[in-house]
């Protein structure tokens, strides 16, 4: 399968979030949303950036663990399955794009005061043109981002601070007008706002060391466009009061309050913040949103040629040109429609992620390594599920209508094409594996989180990585005494290198009469020296109620087998150095007591942490 290049930093991850946020969300919908909540306008903001933040340490966490094209829908699939997966995928790629869309909107809104050419056209132009940008390459996309999002922070500083001396206190009262239905009501319909913290996830896959970079954007990006969102449309509220849902059909609120704090040059500036806020939207959003057919594609539940990626540029090409066709077709619909559509599409996306993590952290797979663990597990998830919930239903029949028809929508992809096609396993089935005690499960989904792994953390294989993956294991479920376990251990090096049961057996014991070979109270390991040259293997045996071995070591589970010429003595050290590095961690007795079969057995020791 091709591999999307790793070339996005800190800052340009951060850029992509900040410059996905800061846009529609911020320039036009104040006036929309004040026209609902009145001066509490702000409260909702608030509100729906507490929620957005169940969403995003859930999503943080996830894509610590799971940093793969496509965010939201990978990790989705892997834990509720394809079904659940192709839903939310589908519904996420419709969500950005809309989003995207919108951002277009809102500068033709801008580009009609300047010039007299027809807006569909020029929105066109535009959305052709960030597609080219996005597919001669991600990184050129990122540096745009980048240049961008410093423009536009920096406009919106200088707004807010010549901005709040403006502020006047009686442009807030009364200060509920529509009661606290109407401030919620409102928190789902800006909920957009937050939308561009799905982006992060999308191109994960494409960043540099992303379970350090990318969990830190998401935490950096939430943080920054939360206090800017707050004092910006404070003092768009305090500077206009009620005029601010005039603006609303204008959809230029923020322009039309730096006018009258700066004059004709102070809404300049914000037009063209405003412009440049629409335009990282729209090059942040096809570079997210392409991502999700090429991962629905990767997994069988889209057509192939979506997952293809272009030689030249190492971009995935024709699923950025399908997703710069949606974006043309949704073009046409109203406004209120959009918002609507992308702010219910994209609750439902952050309730999947909250269930995700729960089904992730539950189902107590071995290979579920995420470098940042979200705080205050379940008890964030659950707020922020039911909180979502609220909101859906809140912001009335019209929103739930939209979202029972786009989840119906990617039910039938999945049911006449996807389920053909796909054959993957899921967190969930493990769950309930336990909870049946039936067998359910291979080790599909363990192998794919182990390549992940290995990917994300650059792990390099050698030669002890090779001989663990091929070596003999033994799975004693009783307790033994040490006689019968070296025995049994004899035997399996007897059959696996071709030698004599009588003199490994001798072997061994000679080497545990020379000194103890249990190292810890529930590690052993035992190694002997045997005739010939370039030879060298390892065992890995557990018993799971334990071998006496001294009364220091009473109940040793683990026991590694190392058996090896003379001429291997250097590589015989370095795999006791490798061992001692794994053992060290402080959870290894437990996971490998837990461990369910050989298979984890092995990639408990393949992915632990260690200098190769």
């Amino acid at each position: 399968m091709p591999k999307l290049k790793k070339e996005l930093t800190l800052i340009d991850v951060f850029s992509v979030a900040v410059g996905a946020m800061i846009s529609s969300g911020l320039f036009i919908l104040p006036g929309i949303a004040y026209a609902q909540a009145g001066p509490a306008v702000i409260v909702s903001y608030f509100i729906a950036g507490l929620f957005a933040m169940t969403g995003m340490l859930s999503q943080a966490e996830l894509v610590s663990a799971m940093p793969k094209a496509g965010g939201t829908y990978f990790y989705v699939t892997r834990s509720m399955g394809p079904a659940v997966g192709t839903v939310n995928g589908l519904i996420t790629w419709f969500s950005l794009s809309l989003k995207s869309v919108f951002a277009l909107v809102g500068m033709a809104a801008f580009v009609k005061l300047i010039v007299g050419i027809n807006i569909h056209i020029i929105v066109f132009v535009l959305c052709a043109v960030f597609i080219i940008i996005n597919l001669v390459g991600i990184k050129e996309a990122g540096r745009v981002q980048v240049v961008l999002v410093f423009f536009l922070l920096t406009a919106l500083v200088f707004y807010i601070i010549r901005g709040i001396p403006a502020v006047k206190a009686a442009n807030f009262e009364p200060f509920v007008k529509g009661g606290w239905r109407a401030i919620f009501s409102t928190a789902g319909f800006v909920f957009i706002s937050y939308g561009g913290l799905l982006k992060v996830a999308s191109i994960a896959e494409e960043t540099k060391n992303p379970a350090y970079i990318a969990p830190r954007a998401m935490m950096f990006s939430m943080f920054s466009v939360g206090i800017i969102y707050f004092f910006v449309v404070f003092v768009a509220t305090g500077v206009l009061g009620d005029k601010l849902a005039l603006s609303a059909s204008s959809l230029t609120p923020i322009s039309d309050s730096a006018q009258v704090i700066m004059g004709r040059g102070g809404r300049i500036i914000l037009d063209i913040a405003a412009v440049l806020a629409f335009i990282s939207t729209a090059n942040a959003g096809i570079m997210a949103a392409s991502r999700y057919p090429l991962a629905l594609s990767r997994d069988g539940l889209l057509g192939d040629f979506l997952s293809r990626v272009n030689k030249r540029f190492n971009t995935p090409h024709n699923a950025i040109l399908f997703t710069g066709l949606l974006m043309m077709i949704v073009l046409l619909f109203k406004l209120k429609v959009l918002i609507e559509a992308a702010s219910t599409v994209l609750i439902l996306t952050y309730m999947f992620s909250c269930f995700s993590i729960i089904i992730m952290r539950e189902s107590r797979i071995q290979n579920y390594k995420p470098r940042f663990c979200a705080p205050f597990y379940p008890f964030v998830q659950i707020i922020g599920i039911l909180g979502f919930g609220f909101l859906l239903l809140e912001m009335g029949y019209e929103a739930l209508f939209i979202s029972i028809i786009l989840i119906i929508g990617g039910f039938l992809v999945y049911w006449f094409y996807g389920r053909i096609r796909s054959n993957s396993e899921y967190a969930l089935l493990h769950i309930i594996e336990r909870i049946t005690a039936k067998e359910l499960t291979t080790n599909l989904l363990e192998s794919e989180l182990k390549e992940i792994i290995r990917e994300r953390d650059e792990i390099t294989k050698d030669r002890f990585d090779h001989i663990i993956e091929s070596a003999a294991v033994l799975d004693i479920k009783d307790s033994l005494e040490v006689d019968e376990l070296f025995k049994r251990i004899a035997g399996i090096v007897s059959k696996r290198l071709g030698l004599p049961y009588e003199d490994i057996l001798s072997r061994l014991w000679g080497r545990e009469k020379e000194g103890n070979t249990a190292i810890t109270p529930t590690l052993a390991i035992p190694h002997i020296i045997i005739e010939g040259k370039h030879i060298f293997d390892i065992f890995l045996i557990r018993i799971k109620k334990g071998v006496y071995f001294s009364d220091s070591a009473e109940n040793v589970h683990a026991v590694f087998v190392l058996v090896g010429t003379k001429d291997e003595r250097n590589f015989h050290l370095r795999s006791l150095a490798a061992i001692a590095q794994i053992v060290q961690d402080a959870d290894f007795d437990k996971r490998w007591q837990r461990a369910r079969n050989e298979n984890e057995l092995k990639d408990l020791i393949l992915l632990s942490e260690r200098k190769r």
